[in-house]
């Protein structure tokens, strides 16, 4: 992993590219996010780097939260991720990582927490067809069969069913970065990313680019 940051999704815009075409976009504010521990394989078997994002109120903060911070020198964070860089040694504790380190054309996996649906049927959940909508149907939107009769006289693993829907965590692949206000810390990524405003999600080098 070359480059990764923890961001906070701002909402969606469109822009214009050069060519003149309309291109929908996330807006991500990309850090900045502090480094507070780094791992070693000398004591932890691997190398690694622990960032912070966002700062977290004082009275939320435990006892060994606040000893982990002070022993890095920096304020509280709500979020914290473990990114594996190539070059995690060359990270200091308490160095900054902001949106400069992408720039515009940069391929990039989202990972975020899925919007959350609460409980669905399965037309909503798994895209299934509904019955006639006459008066004398008395089908419409139930699920329909869920097994043969007596063989095997069960419902089978995994049969899609109404259930909880969403709230999941969703990798997006292969993102287009189409700027970085590196003042702002503002990332603007073509298409959409995972979870709704204002949820969190970390965006890093596509694995496919």
């Amino acid at each position: 992993m070359k480059k990764a940051i923890i961001a906070k999704k701002i909402g969606m815009t469109q822009v214009f590219s050069e060519a003149g075409n309309l291109v929908p976009v996330t807006v991500l504010e990309a850090g900045p996010c502090v480094v507070i521990q780094k791992k070693t394989v000398e004591n932890d078997g691997y190398s690694a780097v622990q960032v912070g994002f966002t700062d977290k109120r004082a009275k939320l903060v435990n006892k060994p939260e606040a000893g982990h911070f002070a022993k890095a020198g920096v304020t509280a964070k709500k979020f914290i991720k473990e990114f594996k860089f190539e070059n995690s040694d060359s990270y200091e504790i308490g160095a900054e990582i902001k949106a400069d380190i992408f720039e515009a054309g940069d391929k990039i996996d989202a990972s975020g927490t899925s919007k959350g649906k609460g409980f669905q049927g399965t037309i909503k959940r798994h895209g299934q067809h509904r019955g006639p909508m006459a008066h004398g149907s008395k089908y419409h939107r139930a699920v329909g069969s869920l097994s043969s009769g007596t063989t095997p006289g069960r419902v089978k693993k995994g049969k899609r069913m109404p259930g909880h829907m969403g709230a999941v965590k969703i990798t997006i692949q292969n993102l287009t970065v189409v700027s970085v206000d590196a003042e702002k810390n503002l990332v603007l990524v073509k298409g959409a990313v995972p979870g709704p405003k204002g949820s969190v999600l970390v965006i890093k080098d596509s694995v496919k680019a």
